[in-house]
């Protein structure tokens, strides 16, 4: 025999706590009683009344109680096999980790925000695999797809400017690693999601996004910054705050370009959605466009379904609790 809410268990101390406390109680009420009057004086006066009925009903309410709790903790024996087939979705999300994802055009800065985005995203997941590409000059798949929720935020959690040690930003190679990624996966379960603020520095995006059309990718992007665009700030090597810039001394300014990532969703029959302060985009993303995609079958495997019991416990609790409700403590009932 198993229980499926072995937690309920905890709850057994409640139980004995209240023994302890009906125990005080009848203890309590003697000594009152034996105040009041003469033992054999109390005998006289509540002729009709029997200590041992009450005694009764304050057992059935003990076993009322621990016969309720067994109930909830759903007592299980015997099994069958049973085949469970997952479906889903595929999802990859390539994040931009160079540095001009530290701007502060959005609160907290860029690359935060997409965090906090992608953790939002996941709450909406049900059984679909997820995975992870981090990328700046180069593009690194961070986390595999997976249905492990758990183990996707760990590695998202870790991902940071330094994840890509070369600098830049190179849209193409994230989606060439996508490519990679998704080798095993059917055409037609294929999806990408881009979040950058779109500032290409080397490749061709667009041509490698053609690749990836051919091959049954659509690519969904998230444009994130503003077109105003603001300072990136960094820490130097005395870990304090101060403004990039580049190799002639002058101060680096980083700006969305949603023209690429416009053309680039374009290309491959998916949409741009500009993030906002309100709404990211990925949630609009998914249910207007992912979640009406048709699911695959992800995982199909044989597992043990065990017989639900709880109904005893609870039958002989309610039979109980029936008993004590028509048990009286008189003596005689007619008198």
């Amino acid at each position: 025999m198993r229980f499926a809410q072995t937690e309920m268990f905890p709850w057994l101390w409640a139980v004995a706590v209240l023994g302890i406390f009906l125990l005080w109680g009848s203890r309590r009420k003697i000594k009152i009683i034996e105040k009041f009057a003469e033992t054999q004086l109390v005998s006289e006066i509540a002729a009709n009344f029997s200590s041992r009925k009450e005694k009764v009903k304050r057992f059935l309410i003990l076993f009322i109680c621990i016969l309720s709790i067994i109930a909830l903790a759903r007592p299980q024996w015997g099994f069958e096999w049973r085949e469970v087939k997952r479906q889903g979705l595929d999802i990859l999300v390539a994040m931009d980790t160079s540095k001009s994802m530290l701007t502060e055009d959005v609160k907290p800065n860029r690359l935060e925000r997409t965090k906090l985005a992608v953790q939002d995203l996941i709450k909406k997941l049900k059984g679909d695999r997820i995975g992870l590409i981090a990328f700046a000059g180069d593009a690194f798949l961070v986390c595999p797809l997976t249905v492990d929720y758990g183990g996707f935020l760990l590695s998202l959690n870790e991902v940071d400017t330094n994840t890509i040690p070369r600098g830049g930003t190179a849209i193409a190679r994230a989606i060439d690693e996508a490519m990679k990624a998704y080798t095993s996966t059917p055409g037609q379960y294929k999806a990408l999601i881009i979040v950058t603020d779109g500032e290409n520095l080397e490749g061709d995006p667009l041509k490698v996004a053609q690749e990836a059309k051919a091959k049954g990718m659509k690519i969904y992007c998230v444009g994130i910054g503003t077109e105003e665009g603001e300072l990136i700030r960094v820490k130097n090597e005395q870990n304090e705050y101060e403004f990039l810039k580049d190799a002639q001394g002058n101060f680096v300014k980083s700006r969305l370009n949603e023209d690429l990532l416009q053309k680039i969703a374009l290309e491959t029959g998916g949409v741009y959605v500009r993030a906002s302060g309100a709404e990211f985009g990925l949630d609009l993303i998914y249910d207007q466009e992912l979640s009406k995609l048709e699911k695959r079958e992800i995982e199909s495997k044989m597992e043990k379904k065990y017989h639900e019991h709880f109904q005893i416990p609870l039958g002989l609790a309610i039979l109980l609790l029936i008993v004590e409700t028509c048990l009286s403590t008189r003596k005689n009932k007619y008198v």
